[in-house]
């Protein structure tokens, strides 16, 4: 069987594991299990800090130009390298080979920001603050960080923390899923094969024991992480107690507002992807659609109906499906007792996606597509993220009862308002208690030169990820006063100084 080690600098033992213990990888379409993956413990993560504190000094001595480059030819490998990926991504995540691939670029866009990473770390200089005195600041990177990603983005998200991190020349640990870890990988192999020295990035494997390892370790000075909220709160707090920087982004329960002028036939085919697509596994799905008036409803539900009908569940090598399996048995689980919860809750159950089983791949961890209608904000299965291929109908009476949903919501990641009247896309942006707006855009996740972040329990922390907000966290800023006498005064003639801002 396969084993998917931790990639450490050389000086390292591979061997160190926490008294063998593993954890197993799965082939989602088939079932059963595919690979396993050594979990590490305090002592190899020791081991990895050592490594990249040896290391990270002279890197961050490299100019920023000289680290740019390192990014360019990574941004080459991967491109040339993209199929390979995404297939090794589908084998073990489990969705379609297709998004796999946008899962890789996604992640590309932010290598490409890095690649300007000499422009964005300059600092702000002031010629003349006070009598022979220039003020200037600089931009200088933390040491060591650390990321621990999630199931659901196995490629996207780890370069959206070890790019920013690295290109301000920080040292950077990945601890990915213990899922489907072979991409993080391939991902930190390509690195060094474009160039990073040893000890920059490296891979370390576990479950909550190398978690608390890692906010725990004295000398990591900042923790990226991504997850469930409730993890993401007990990641903030205990990093946080430890003296570190974190953000924490956690779950999400996001809406798609239709008003009545709405383009229904584009609203439609862009909720078929954004609620179905990927199995559903994205903090970024539109698992709530709230139409406005009766008659805006039912013209939705009419027109989902068929198009739900038509979406195509396979394996994630089919290139006609929609959308594959989801990662294991245990999450298959969990969705179809939330179905049942919203059930037992009331809700209609227009479209039922339980026990769905693909010919030829009856033990895969299959989902069909579910519809709920009749939703209503007090039953348990709105208040919480599914993270399955499930689409609920909230009804709204009015814009104002609409607004107020995703306002009051204890998630606010992302919302989507479909409308034709600027006025009304206008004020619901402006208004609306959530991170990250699409108007008439389902998905709107943030271009990599922006930042992605929510708010509430989506988000603990101050500082998005990626972007110039991303550089930020990665960076401490020092601030230099400087004077230079001209030596030709006597002594006795100096004035006294005087603080700039108050001369």
């Amino acid at each position: 069987m396969r084993e998917v080690n931790h990639l450490l600098a050389d000086s390292i033992t591979q061997g160190s594991a926490a008294g063998g213990r593993s954890g197993e990888i799965f082939d989602p379409n088939a079932g059963e299990v595919q690979a396993k993956v050594a979990f590490g413990d305090a002592a190899l993560l020791a081991k990895a800090v050592e490594a990249a504190k040896a290391a990270q000094p002279e890197w961050a001595a490299t100019n920023p130009q000289r680290r740019a480059r390192v990014f360019f030819k990574f941004k080459e490998l991967v491109e040339a390298n993209i199929d390979e990926l995404a297939r090794l991504l589908s084998s073990e995540h489990g969705k379609v080979v297709a998004d796999s691939r946008g899962d890789v670029q996604r992640g590309l866009d932010v290598i490409e920001f890095c690649c300007g990473i000499p422009h964005v770390l300059k600092g702000e200089y002031t010629q003349g603050a006070g009598p022979g005195i220039d003020v200037y600041s600089m931009r200088q990177p933390l040491g060591i960080g650390a990321g621990i990603t999630p199931f659901n983005f196995p490629a996207m998200i780890p370069m959206w923390m070890f790019g920013p991190a690295i290109a301000c020349g920080n040292a950077f640990i990945l601890k990915p899923s213990e899922r489907d870890p072979s991409v993080p990988v391939r991902l930190a192999e390509l690195m060094r094969e474009a160039g990073l020295p040893e000890g920059i990035l490296q891979v370390v494997h576990g479950d909550k024991e190398m978690v608390d390892a890692i906010l725990d370790h004295e000398d990591i000075g900042a923790v990226s992480f991504v997850g469930s909220s409730d993890i993401a709160h007990y990641v903030y707090k205990r990093g946080v107690a430890a003296g570190k920087r974190v953000q924490a982004m956690g779950g999400a329960k996001n809406h798609g507002i239709v008003m009545p002028d709405a383009d229904m036939d584009q609203v439609v085919n862009d909720l078929s992807g954004a609620a179905f697509g990927s199995a559903g596994e994205r903090c970024m799905a539109l698992p709530v659609v709230v139409p406005v008036g009766e008659d805006t409803a039912e013209r939705l539900r009419e027109k989902l109906l068929p198009a739900i009908a038509a979406l195509r569940v396979g394996v994630s090598s089919d290139d006609d499906a929609h959308y594959g399996p989801v990662v294991n048995a245990a999450h298959r689980t969990r969705v179809e007792n939330w179905i049942q919860t919203g059930v037992d809750e009331g809700a209609e159950l227009v479209v039922d996606g339980r026990g769905f089983e693909l010919q030829g791949h009856e033990k895969g961890f299959f989902i069909g597509p579910s519809l709920f209608d009749h939703v209503t904000t007090d039953m348990q299965s709105y208040k919480e993220e599914i993270f399955g291929p499930v689409l609920q109908i909230v009804r709204a009476k009015s814009f104002e009862e609409a607004l107020r949903l995703p306002s009051e919501h204890q998630y606010g990641n992302g919302v989507a308002i479909f409308t034709r009247n600027g006025h009304a896309a206008r004020e619901f942006a402006h208004r609306v208690n959530v991170g990250m707006v699409g108007i008439n855009v389902p998905i709107p996740v943030p271009v990599a030169y922006h930042s992605f972040g929510g708010w509430k329990r989506s988000a603990f922390g101050d500082t998005n990820q990626h972007g110039i907000e991303g550089v930020k966290f990665w960076t401490k800023v020092k601030t230099i006063t400087a004077r230079w006498p001209d030596g030709t005064a006597d002594a006795d003639d100096k004035d006294a100084f005087v603080i700039p801002t108050m001369g």
